[in-house]
């Protein structure tokens, strides 16, 4: 038998409690001072209250109004902001996301769907001319690829169920930050430099990310004036203001006429998000995915998003087997192979539910999930891509129609977790896509519009089998977005956590849980263990920590195929420890490393 999962936790909690990085205590009489982070660490324990993000300086946002006397989701919705700043090619309120948040109190999950949506009238063929799918790389830098921003509207929806503090007080460390500016690092030069060629394409874009004609200099400050105005008038006259007022007319103009360089050459589509799609978002409240796995409760986020449904199907997969025993070989294999499974359902049966019948439901059953697990070998692998099976009719070892490939999706986004000292906690994913988004930053404005729309289909990924995923009026693209939250047999945090990284997202997220729940690993090393991500797909990526690794080549001898990848995700998390404790835990690599802080660290 497995150590029961308690009980490793308790395990982990006490070598948790031995560590004591982070955010430095607040001086007496100056907890009003504003928060200010002058590097990064990856983790964090302490009380009152807890943030991990992927900046320092979103973290310390966050940190900032816990100190104040705000609760988590007026943390998570201030680090957001301070990411937008941060983090412009990432996230930002030109874009959307998923905020899963667990209440306290009533011991309950609760979500909030603020996806971006397609224009009213958009169809099938939003992305086909002449018969033929529009090029991706031509789809991503127009206005034919923005979606209606739901960022602002998830803030709003938060703030008025769950909040304590007016938005425009949340904004103010975001507002500052984007006025006085913030220290450029690698990070953000490299992501620059990456989107050099397409941002020049866009005069507002150039001016903006490249000042001075020029890639912005490591250890420069760099500011952006326009995005401070637009936090204060958004702190000033609510969200409604991008959804009805001014800005609202300003992002509608930029969409339909994309202000690009005559000189550039560069052909913008443009798109037909109109006034009228935007005074109709709404985001939606609705319930979490809730999966159970070695006694504990799972949830994640309902589709839209497909990381609630795809993450809790390959836990119930791996539920038959005792990963706490399985060698590293073992577990990898199991890894890879329910993914690879999971991704198979996903791609056939998971889209928006408002256009499509999703059998979420099913798709989560032990029984269901029994019937795909059998289909895994110790000493073979399975081919992709796998077909799918069906959840309202399971078979065992079964299949149950033509598979489909996996499309792509940006592997941009963030994710921040926060905590505060009642024990609510929110795990938050948001984006504008791809690294860059669109590339189109709204006139005078300060913020790059979301190319979200290219999560769609263009055409069906199988001709002969129906693609739930393709654009419709007012539809919300599939996403792999999957903020996660943990609870034990009494209703209690154990953890929390989510990642960007496109479709890779599902498969960082499982693969941090089992290092943490299953392989005893402590958060922060769950979180920095080298990865590997099937996406029902020919070939496995790899990290270079497991593509340099012995592991490779024993993996290779049952029949798995492999290629490199040099960063997979980026993730942020909160556990949970005794007597009101925190531990936030971010990457200690990837993406410059990640950014963990708590208010009154263990001294």
């Amino acid at each position: 038998m497995a150590r029961p999962v308690a009980r490793r936790l308790a395990v982990l909690a006490v070598s948790a409690a031995v560590l004591s990085v982070g955010a430095a205590p607040p001086s007496a009489g100056k907890t009003e001072a504003p928060v200010t982070a002058d590097e990064k660490v990856p983790v964090a324990v302490g009380y009152g209250g807890a943030v991990a993000s992927v900046d320092a300086d979103a973290s310390a946002a966050g940190i900032e109004v816990l100190r104040k006397g705000g609760n988590a989701v007026d943390a998570a919705v201030a680090t957001a902001a301070a990411l937008g700043v941060t983090e412009p090619y990432s996230a930002g309120i030109g874009g959307g996301g998923y905020f899963v948040y667990y209440d306290a109190k009533s011991r309950t999950v609760h979500t909030i769907d603020g996806r971006e949506t397609a224009p009213l009238t958009a169809d099938e063929n939003l992305f086909v001319e002449n018969g033929q799918a529009v090029p991706f790389a031509e789809a991503v830098s127009s206005g034919l690829s923005v979606g209606t921003p739901g960022t602002p509207a998830t803030w709003d929806a938060a703030l008025d169920k769950w909040g304590s503090e007016r938005l425009g007080t949340l904004l103010k460390p975001a507002e500052r930050l984007a006025r006085d500016g913030f220290t450029v690092d690698a990070t953000f030069r490299s992501q620059t430099a990456s989107n050099e060629t397409r941002f020049r394409y866009f005069p507002d874009t150039a001016e903006l990310f490249l000042p001075g004609g020029r890639l912005p200099v490591v250890g420069s400050t760099f500011k952006n004036p326009d995005l401070a105005r637009t936090y204060e008038e958004l702190g000033r006259k609510g969200v409604g203001a991008l959804y009805r007022g001014r800005l609202a007319r300003d992002i509608v103009d930029t969409v339909q006429e994309p202000p690009v360089d005559p000189a550039s050459g560069w052909k913008a589509r443009s798109g037909d998000l109109s006034l009228k799609d935007l005074s109709a978002y709404r985001t939606k409240r609705q319930a979490p995915t809730k999966t159970s796995y070695r006694g504990l409760d799972v949830y994640g986020m309902a589709p839209s998003s497909s990381g609630g449904t795809t993450v809790g199907e390959a836990l119930n997969i791996l539920e038959g087997t005792d990963l706490s025993k399985a060698s590293d070989v073992q577990y990898l294999h199991r890894f890879i192979e329910a993914s690879r499974i999971s991704f198979a359902d996903r791609g056939r049966w998971v889209g928006d539910p408002a256009f499509e019948d999703v059998p979420t439901k099913e798709l989560l059953s032990q029984k269901y999930a029994d019937s795909r697990a059998c289909l895994i070998k110790d000493d073979a692998v399975l081919t992709s891509p796998v077909a799918p099976g069906d959840p309202r009719d399971p078979a065992a070892c079964g299949t149950g129609g033509t598979a489909a490939p996996t499309t792509y999706e940006g592997d941009s986004t963030t994710h921040l977790t926060a905590a505060d000292k009642w024990g609510n906690v929110v795990s938050y994913t948001l984006t504008i896509e791809q690294t860059g988004g669109s590339g189109i930053t709204v006139p005078g404005r300060g913020f790059i519009l979301n190319n979200e729309l290219t999560d769609f289909s263009f055409t069906p990924a199988n001709p002969a089998v129906h693609d739930p995923n393709l654009p419709g009026p007012g539809k919300r693209p599939r996403s792999s977005m999957s903020p996660t939250i943990v609870l034990d047999e009494h209703g209690r945090p154990v953890v929390a956590l989510g990642s960007p990284g496109g479709a890779t997202i599902i498969t960082t997220v499982l693969q941090t849980l089992t290092g943490f729940l299953d392989r005893g690993l402590p958060l922060v090393d769950a979180i920095a263990a080298p990865r590997a991500s099937q996406r029902n797909q020919t070939t496995t990526e790899l990290e270079p920590g497991l593509w340099n690794s012995p592991l490779k080549a024993r993996l290779e001898a049952i029949g798995h195929g492999f290629r490199q990848n040099p960063e997979i995700g980026a993730t942020t998390g909160v556990q949970r420890l005794p007597n009101g404790k925190w531990l936030a835990a971010a990457e200690t690599v990837r993406r410059g490393g990640g950014s963990a802080m708590v208010v009154r660290p263990v001294p």
